[in-house]
């Protein structure tokens, strides 16, 4: 959410920069909505102040023994306009905020043109895609094949686009929601947290989700509460601070969980809803950071390598790229997505996406720390994938396949799960 007079006093360079993700800023609505409420704020606050004066003279015309009834007709004159323009007030201010609401948030100058995945620009590389002497087979007939992943009776319990595991497909998903949870808790000094994944309106709008993104949502309900499935921990993470002041000496908070995340995926097809890449329930580890606004773009860098730590600690072939302004989220000001490759798909696809919200989450959720002075001022929040299950459990059976079906895991999975290969049958072998 923006200020809107800082909008208004950027005005042509707020409109370029808007322009950029595809926005069109009506900056003469904007300024005349804020001017209107100002104008009423002034208004309000004469007709107040006339209204007190006419009481006083009230009382102290009663006290003298003199005609009160034209001055209480006068008082009874300025609490009705009072009310009028307080009505209007509120009108005023329920437009101007969901004009506010509405406007994404200024994509920052390092990011390419562009609005589509076509424009990002590859920042590294990193692993060697696998080569394989045979015909490499995608997760979903890897997965049917060995048995630990079951797609058909998924359907039958809640229809398409969820997946159930079994056997060691199971316990590869456990393990890996506990490795990216060491790693981020014991090297990368993250707080892990237990979170609800039911949050209400207010919360979903801290972070950007809400109004816009209503119909990606699952909403559910009993009699008059109305509550929300988290898409992302990174909703109830963030939002933990909402309406806060943080000390500065606590910054920078690190926050990790390990959620189910609930998407409709609206508009996604073709070879995105086969398999684990879209489904509607997933499992992702999350990474959360809220800092002073001075230091966001070292901790945005920080928090990529985080993410990358755990697709290394896999072996797994990756890329890093910088996001086009036009396809960067609603929230976000700047993104960095990794990519992972899949052999099936003989692309690299993105499995993680971390953001530099800078301060636009925080004034939405009102999150706040201390400048030098002492006095308020908004914090900046970031987060990323670190990383989702489903999406990491595809790559690493599509890049660990071997050509007599089994999958060969890496070493750091070995401690989690006491086995380091899964046969052509499932069996799970040391």
């Amino acid at each position: 959410m923006h200020d809107a007079r800082a909008l208004i006093d950027m005005g042509a360079e707020a409109v370029r920069r808007l322009a950029r993700r595809g926005y069109t800023l009506d900056l003469s609505e904007l300024e005349s909505l804020h001017s209107r409420r100002n104008q009423n704020i002034r208004s309000a606050d004469e007709l107040r102040a006339e209204s007190k004066r006419v009481a006083s003279e009230v009382q102290q015309t009663a006290k003298q023994g003199g005609d009160i009834t034209k001055l209480k007709e006068r008082a009874r004159e300025l609490k009705e306009q009072i009310r009028e323009i307080e009505a209007g007030q509120e009108q005023i201010e329920a437009q101007l905020r969901d004009l506010l609401l509405s406007i994404p948030n200024l994509p920052d100058d390092s990011a390419p043109d562009g609005d589509s995945e076509e424009f990002a620009v590859e920042v590294r590389r990193v692993g060697t895609p696998p080569a394989f002497p045979f015909e490499p087979k995608d997760h979903v007939d890897l997965g049917e094949a060995t048995g630990i992943l079951d797609f058909g009776r998924a359907t039958k319990l809640s229809g398409p686009r969820f997946a159930v595991s079994r056997g060691a497909g199971a316990a590869l998903e456990r393990a890996l929601a506990t490795l990216f949870l060491d790693l981020h808790t014991r090297r990368h000094g993250y707080v892990e947290y237990a979170v609800p994944y039911l949050v209400t309106r207010k919360t979903m709008t801290g972070t950007g989700q809400l109004p816009k993104f209503e119909e990606d949502l699952f909403k559910t309900g009993v009699a008059d509460r109305e509550l929300f499935l988290i898409p992302t921990a990174e909703v109830p993470l963030t939002n933990l601070y909402a309406d806060e002041i943080i000390p500065p000496a606590e910054l920078p908070l690190a926050l990790t969980a390990h959620t189910p995340c609930f998407r409709s995926e609206a508009g996604s097809y073709g070879r995105d809803t086969r398999g684990l890449i879209r489904q509607h329930q997933f499992a992702k580890v999350e990474i959360v950071r809220i800092v002073d606004p001075a230091d966001a773009d070292a901790e945005l860098e920080n928090m990529i390598g985080h993410a990358e730590a755990c697709l290394k600690e896999l072996g797994l072939a990756y890329r890093v790229v910088k996001l086009a302004a036009g396809d960067t989220g609603f929230s976000a000001q700047l993104t960095y997505d990794i990519e992972v490759w899949i052999p099936s798909q003989n692309t690299y696809r993105e499995i993680s996406s971390i953001s530099n919200f800078g301060t636009f989450q925080a004034r939405r959720a009102n999150i706040r720390t201390r400048g030098e002075d002492g006095k308020p001022k908004l914090a900046a929040t970031l987060n990323g994938s670190g990383l989702p299950i489903g999406r990491t459990l595809a790559a690493l059976l599509e890049q660990c396949q071997q050509q007599d079906g089994s999958i060969l895991l890496p070493e750091s999975l070995v401690p989690y799960l006491g086995f380091r290969r899964i046969s052509a049958d499932g069996t799970p072998e040391a």
